[in-house]
């Protein structure tokens, strides 16, 4: 490979391999490969305007180097690229080509970067990084599994319902990579080497970031990004779901029922059909006949009103037709048009087309914005493809395998962007999946439709810290678990579990599809509101007095706690700081807090150790060191760097306050 230098870029070619290296924001470059004639310029997910500050040589003729800060990238003649951190190499390519660092393996003649052609233009693409034996690696999104720790895991790099894919990982090594690549494909993060692959792409893209600890090379990635704005404090408290409302009535005699036992309700939220077809984004009006007065109602018992909307269009639908006329739907490459198939035949909008966007979105306003509801349930966000073949699907920005990865971050900017063109101050709105940066669009993000087991609840642990570390700061699961039954004997132990989680998070949110389905249809017609079937009962009260005074308890302490809600809200949004974090991302000099999995950080001073079993009635909770530690339930208090077993009944969730005044958080 030869180089040149451009300003401070690297350029260096091989054939007909280019390639680019250049300072990009705080202690980190980004690289391009391809095969095509030139670099190409999309962004993707790197949108911010960033320093670009560094320098580019060419040492010796043999090696192109290039300094940002604290990282150094050198390539040598042969084309491998090693990372620096204030000197000391953390991160190098994996290349069985030639015989220069593996001398045993050259005869493989097996590239650390691949470009296999396809039809178009685009390729295949693979890169491969050595791996060590010490590194720990965490991340990446969201997925459904109980390792926090991703090393020895192959991740898909594909949206669906309950798995996010972020391809941003953190390093225990010091450094953090992005695989700036919306492509579906995989990464192995193996013992033997990492390996990150696409489907279909046009080149090679990622971008490196080092910092001394996990702070600082998050504050990195997200500068890059983007961060969330400020959280309003009128919804940092209980949000009421269930599935599913089905009248004006019936959310209202819910509200009306909080206000009289004075329990504070920040959001009720109407989950689906609500409508008469999907893809109507309007209220069924036999079923609600004046929702402007339902919201203004709710409103005046301090609740605000969310509802849920999907993408999908049904081909009954009163949007289908201009929809299908101006070209705003996913396109399918063979056979049936059909993306969708739940209650009806439908297909998607295409939410990576502006024009699509600018329609849903305007058809929102009208029916919804305008009628007083200005949070928004963006539900389906992945989108959830029929049978999940990827390449049958073709967006406006290209086909699903070579960009789908982007949908949801484009839903969730689409309406972000027309509240706030109509006024809106702090647009919040849920969604079922996220790409990076979605968090500067004011998304909450949600764990899917997950099952109703202990199970469930520890693989959610691991999702919500893994999903902070790539970015999303606010992150929430459905309290109980979204498919179970209210008959199975551990339900409600787990239900009160689950909400003692959620009360030290982002977002406190009951929802859950709680059978069993007995409950009569309101209506034997085959459309509209009445015809789709509800769960049980899901409020506070629904499950016994015992367990209603545990989860008012909870419900109460987090009102409490909002100033210090507020705090961790205000470090997301200053510095991309999770509002829950692993234990070694407050503590990353303590070797201990890297190996904690069932205990973590709600903002940087309360310490939670969630009860994730049935039955348990004990647990030991680490106590970092360096600080001493206050005991929240009974204001005992302990001294750091020590290791102690607390009692878990029922009515507790062990929870410590750094320091030795537990009343910090409340004010």
């Amino acid at each position: 490979m030869y180089f040149k230098v451009e300003g401070n870029h690297l350029l260096g070619r091989e054939g007909y391999e280019l390639l680019r290296v250049e300072p990009w924001g705080t202690n980190a470059v980004r690289v391009r490969v391809t095969q095509n004639t030139k670099i190409q310029e999309e962004a993707y997910a790197l949108t911010e305007p960033v320093k670009k500050n560094g320098t580019a040589v060419i040492r010796e003729g043999e090696t192109g180097v290039v300094e940002n800060g604290r990282i150094r990238v050198e390539v040598n003649k042969q084309g491998i690229l090693r990372v620096f951190r204030d000197g000391k190499p953390v991160l190098e390519e994996y290349d069985q080509s030639w015989a220069g660092a593996f001398p045993h393996s050259g005869c493989l003649k097996r590239k650390a970067r691949e470009m296999k052609p396809l039809p178009g233009g685009s390729f295949k693409l693979a890169a491969r990084f050595q791996s060590r034996d010490e590194e720990k690696i965490f991340g990446m999104g969201q997925y459904q599994q109980p390792q926090l720790n991703l090393k020895g895991c192959v991740l898909e790099l594909a949206q669906r319902n309950s798995q996010i894919t972020i391809p941003f990982a953190v390093s225990s090594l010091g450094y953090g990579f992005f695989w700036n690549n919306p492509a579906v494909g995989t990464v192995m993060f193996g013992n033997n080497y990492t390996e990150w692959t696409a489907r279909m792409s046009d080149q090679l893209d990622y971008w490196v970031t080092v910092g001394e600890n996990p702070r600082e090379i998050l504050a990195n990635f997200t500068e890059a990004v983007g961060r969330a704005p400020m959280m309003p404090e009128d919804i940092m408290g209980l949000w009421q779901c269930k599935l599913r409302y089905r009248t004006q009535e019936e959310v209202l005699e819910v509200v009306r029922e909080y206000h009289r036992r004075q329990i504070p309700l920040d959001v009720i939220i109407i989950d689906y059909f609500h409508w008469i077809h999907q893809g109507d984004w309007a209220f069924d009006p036999e079923y609600w006949p004046d929702p402007k007065a339902m919201v203004k109602e709710c409103a005046s018992m301090g609740t605000k009103v969310m509802v849920s909307v999907w993408p999908t269009v049904d081909i009954n639908s009163v949007n289908m037709q201009y929809m299908k006329e101006h070209g705003l739907l996913i396109r399918t490459a063979r056979g049936s048009e059909q993306s969708y198939n739940f209650l009806g035949d439908t297909r998607i909008c295409d939410m990576t087309n502006p024009e699509a966007g600018t329609f849903f979105w305007e058809t929102l306003k009208k029916n919804y914005y305008d009628q007083g509801i200005s949070l928004f349930w963006l539900d389906a966000a992945e989108p959830e493809l029929l049978n999940s073949d990827f390449d049958h699907y073709i967006y406006y920005k290209g086909s699903c395998e070579k960009v789908g990865a982007m949908f949801p971050k484009e839903y969730a900017r689409h309406v972000y962007e027309g509240q706030k063109a109509d006024g809106e101050e702090h647009p919040v709105n849920l969604l079922r999946s996220a790409w990076a940066g979605s968090q500067k669009y004011g998304t909450v993000v949600w764990s899917g439709d997950i099952f109703s087991h202990f199970q469930a609840l520890r693989d959610q642990l691991a999702a919500g810290l893994n999903i902070g570390l790539a970015g999303i700061p606010w992150w929430v699961s459905d309290t109980g678990g979204f498919h179970g039954s209210i008959e199975a004997p551990y339900f409600k132990e787990l239900l009160v579990r689950w909400f003692q989680f959620g009360t030290f998070g982002a977002i406190l949110r009951m929802h859950g599809d709680r059978g069993p389905h007995n409950i009569p249809k309101l209506s034997d017609d085959t459309k509209g509101g009445g015809f789709c079937p509800t769960g049980q009962p899901n409020e506070l009260w629904s499950y016994g007095e015992d367990v209603y005074e545990i989860l008012k308890s909870y419900t109460m302490l987090r009102i409490r706690m909002k100033p210090y809600i507020k705090r961790v809200m205000e470090e997301a949004h200053v510095c991309g700081a999770p509002a829950i974090r692993t234990m070694f991302f407050e503590f990353p000099q303590e070797s201990i807090c890297w190996n904690l999995e069932d205990q973590y950080m709600f903002g940087s001073d309360v310490l939670v150790a969630p009860v994730l079993y049935e039955g348990m009635t004990s647990r030991n909770v680490y106590l970092p060191s360096g600080a001493k530690w206050t005991d929240l339930h009974t204001g005992e208090t302990y001294e750091g760097g020590q290791t102690i077993e607390k009692k878990t009944p029922l009515s507790v969730i062990p929870v410590y306050v750094r320091g030795e005044d537990r009343e910090i958080i409340f004010s």
